[in-house]
């Protein structure tokens, strides 16, 4: 028997840099046994690190690769996906991905959040300022009403697998699958 978008639809993490999207995935896939797909790493292994994308093409061609990333994905099933922090607010991107499964926003608090990505070693494109804090906010500003579009899921103060079975509850109770 072969599955379908409609018998095993993806789940689609998205939110703010720093809620925890990547972590939660492989967590979730593993759980459900599912494939774990991050939009960044997919876009980094055909293109390049992104700062050096970001650097050197410019953050129009980052957003370019991003749509080209999510219709790939829409033509796929099973997969719990985490997006880049922007990249669902895009419309090209997000219509393809809502149609093919169930997408949660991972949120935290603004102290949270920036506790988390002022502590991280990871280098982040947007946050290369001369105070990522004002951009943290005024970022989060930006966002807030795309992010509200999806279905909200907090992780501040949740460990990340208290996090998962919240999504794991959510997910059945859309689909139907146990």
């Amino acid at each position: 028997m072969t599955s379908s978008p409609a018998t095993n639809p993806n789940i689609v993490l998205t939110g703010f840099m720093g809620t925890g999207k990547s972590t939660v995935g492989r967590l979730l896939a593993n759980r459900l046994g599912m494939r774990f797909v991050d939009t960044d790493r997919l876009i980094e292994e055909t293109h390049g690190p992104i700062a050096e994308i970001f650097l050197h093409e410019g953050e129009v061609s980052f957003r370019r690769y991003e749509t080209e990333t999510a219709l790939s994905l829409a033509e796929q099933h099973g997969l719990v996906i985490a997006t880049g922090g922007r990249f669902m607010l895009n419309e090209a991107n997000a219509a393809p991905l809502l149609a093919s499964g169930h997408v949660y926003c991972l949120r935290a608090d603004e102290d949270e959040l920036i506790r988390r990505l002022t502590k991280s070693r990871t280098v982040r494109p947007l946050l290369q300022v001369d105070d990522p804090v004002a951009r943290i906010r005024e970022l989060l500003a930006e966002r807030a009403k795309g992010y509200d579009q999806f279905e909200q899921v907090p992780t501040d103060s949740r460990p990340p697998d208290r996090v998962v079975n919240d999504i794991i509850g959510r997910y059945r109770t859309a689909t139907g699958i146990e």
